[in-house]
């Protein structure tokens, strides 16, 4: 039988025994897609509980999409899930890749492999011309990540992709991360689960296979659309929003363009922002977002003016396998214990007094990563690092914050209320589904400034026809946002499934149409090309709220507890908004479409629980736990997991 879309096989790998073995892609691709669907439904099967993360019987899934390997259309992204030793209790979590190396492991003949087990020494699995071999990484233990993959690169050939971990992952720190060619990097904490497996890397040398379309023309002329839109990111409000600087020291400043190099994922159009960065020493590499960023501000203050220290910050957390995400806070929260007394340089070991130089973060770096002196507390998160140390310590958890600034949190919910329940929901930050309210409004900010088309009443449209209803779009009232919550999560599971770049997808607003509203069908036209079978925009939804109730199952088998887990950090009730990166102003579309400021604004918390009280009655999930029903996994062919839900006592029947 033709298989349409997928490369056809699962690869299995049990480091313990060194064996090998293969599963039926389509065991899992008529409910679960790919990507986060896959992963997710061989994680329930296979990872009970009472596993550790860092147990030989924890799975690493790195997992791609029907999509992965297309030309044009941005589908060759890649998710890699098992548990995670970040959070407490340890919970399943996840990581999104871009790059090649998710679409050369579709040519090579696979969708998707399962690691099991742990090697009594390093081991690197090499794929190549339909072999599979555990090799000796011993040479390679204690390198970079960096480094890693150029060696293998060496010595397997250049077109050999590779995704590695470094000294933080082999020292299981748990905010390790992993990396891939073009500098795509996975977080999550799984990085440090590959360390605790003996697996430093897994190389990928394509044996040429090509991924087969059931309905080629019609695909073709989806794809002319696509191309035709000129779809891009940054867009022309978010590049005048991202050059919005605050002040001199600690705003976000300008890359200079002259060094800025585009470097797009396998099958992209190539005009997005992954960019290469290159230093005045001819140091390159990819530099974006908040893995960008985090050191700026920091290294600005110090050094008085743009420097490539910030790049060079980013390239050490890239090779030494740590998240800049919580590095980022654990420099916030240093500062914030150093400047009231409580760590100094001779207490850490550390040069908190040259915070921002490139001595301080090469030094914090290397002692997280090798767990040396501090750095071993570090290396559990500053949490528990704030423990040990005393209560002093536990009360500047409170003001550590993103990019230096204290309570930031990316999109948070005291600016966009829709984000509110998208936080309470999920395992980490869950920047996909943020993005879907956070850049359309980015783009509105600019609209409000004449820079682009988006006006409120753009948004207004996009909210009727994306989030449920025009109420969605006043950010001045609770009213709407449950319906948006739901319409967005399920959206956002479908397009982890497939899996499309969630800087290009869902396709919100056009400036080709009379109303300048986006395309929501889109997605399930491509897919019901791609393999053969019609898909339609409500049918594909479904599939993502399949996967988000499984998720959401293993996270209470796991120690969610529903509705009383469902909640937001105190600083949010608490703290009044004062700034917020991207739109410093905090303006946000109002009653009607008019222009207001959220600044000074909390999240109410009577108001919050009565939003997810809505929001349950739309689930379909018992409203007085947050526990999901008999009925609705019922209704989403989870009865397995609904079986196993109910004798656990995890079910509202």
């Amino acid at each position: 039988m033709e298989t349409y879309g997928y490369a056809g096989k699962i690869l299995r790998v049990d480091l313990s025994s060194g064996s090998t073995s293969y599963t039926p892609t389509m065991d899992y691709a008529e409910k679960f897609v790919g990507g986060r669907g896959i992963a997710a439904k061989i994680y329930w099967d296979e990872v009970p509980p009472e596993v550790n993360a860092f147990d030989s019987e924890n799975r690493i899934i790195l997992a791609t999409g029907p999509l992965g390997g297309l030309p044009a259309l941005s589908g060759s992204r890649w998710q890699i899930c098992g548990k995670s030793p970040s959070s407490t209790p340890q919970q399943f979590c996840y990581g999104n890749l871009g790059g090649r190396w998710g679409a050369e492991l579709k040519f090579a003949g696979y969708d998707a492999i399962v690691v099991k087990g742990k090697s009594e020494k390093p081991v690197f699995i090499f794929l190549h011309d339909d072999i599979v071999e555990l090799k000796d990484a011993s040479s390679l233990w204690g390198r970079g990540a960096i480094e890693t993959r150029e060696i293998l690169k060496g010595e397997l050939g250049v077109n050999t992709r590779v995704v590695a971990i470094g000294p933080a992952g082999e020292n299981m720190a748990i905010m390790s991360t992993l990396l891939a060619d073009n500098d795509a990097s996975g977080s999550g904490g799984l990085g440090a689960v590959m360390g605790a497996k003996g697996l430093k890397a897994i190389a990928v040398g394509g044996a040429g296979k090509r991924i087969k379309v059931a309905q080629p023309e019609k695909l073709r002329d989806i794809t002319k659309y696509y191309r035709d839109l000129g779809r891009t990111f940054p867009t022309s409000g978010w590049e005048y929003l991202s050059r919005w600087s605050r002040d001199p020291i600690l705003g976000l400043r300008t890359i200079p363009g002259d060094e800025m190099k585009k470097e797009p994922c396998y099958g992209c159009l190539g005009r997005c922002a992954r960019r290469k960065y290159e230093t005045a020493d001819g140091k390159t590499g990819k530099f974006i977002c908040h893995s960008a960023f985090f050191y700026q501000p920091w290294a600005e203050r110090f050094y008085g003016d743009w420097t490539d220290v910030p790049f060079y910050a980013t390239k050490l957390c890239d090779d030494y396998g740590l998240d800049a995400v919580d590095i980022d806070l654990m420099v916030s929260w240093l500062d914030g214990c150093y400047q009231a007394g409580i760590l100094t340089d001779e207490n850490t070991g550390m040069p908190l007094s040259k915070l921002g130089s490139m001595e301080f973060i090469e030094t914090l770096v290397t002692k997280v990563a090798l767990r040396n002196g501090f750095g071993d507390n570090l290396a559990n998160g500053i949490e528990e690092a704030a423990r040990i140390v005393g209560s002093d310590a536990e009360q500047q958890l409170d003001s550590a914050g993103y990019l230096a600034e204290s309570g930031y949190h990316p999109y948070g919910p005291r600016l966009y209320l829709a984000n509110a329940l998208l936080y309470a929901m999920e395992p980490r930050i869950p920047i996909n589904q943020l993005h879907e309210v956070g850049l359309p409004i980015a783009k509105w900010v600019a609209g409000t400034m004449g820079l682009t088309y988006v006006t409120s009443d753009v948004i207004r449209a996009i909210a009727k026809r994306f989030w449920g209803s025009e109420l969605a779009a006043d950010f001045n009232t609770y009213d709407g946002k449950a319906l948006a919550t739901k319409k967005i999560q399920d959206r956002e599971y479908a397009i982890e499934c497939l899996i499309l770049c969630n800087f290009l997808w869902p396709i919100m607003e056009n400036d080709q149409t009379e109303d300048h509203v986006g395309d929501p069908t889109l997605e399930s036209r491509i897919l019901s090309a791609v393999i053969g079978k019609e898909v339609s925009e409500e049918g594909l939804y479904e599939i993502g709220e399949r996967v988000f109730n499984l998720q959401r199952a293993i996270l209470v088998r796991e120690g969610h507890r529903g509705r009383a887990f469902d909640n937001l950090p105190d600083l949010f009730f608490t703290v009044p908004l004062n700034y917020d990166q991207a739109n410093p102003e905090c303006i946000v579309p109002g009653k009607d479409g008019e222009v207001t400021s959220r600044k000074g604004a909390m999240v109410d918390r009577e108001k919050f629980e009565r939003m997810k009280d809505e929001y349950y009655e739309f689930r379909k999930w018992d409203v007085a736990t947050g526990l999901q029903t008999r009925e609705t996994m019922d209704r989403l062919a989870l009865k397995e997991v609904a079986q196993e839900l109910e004798q656990r006592g995890l079910i509202a029947i």
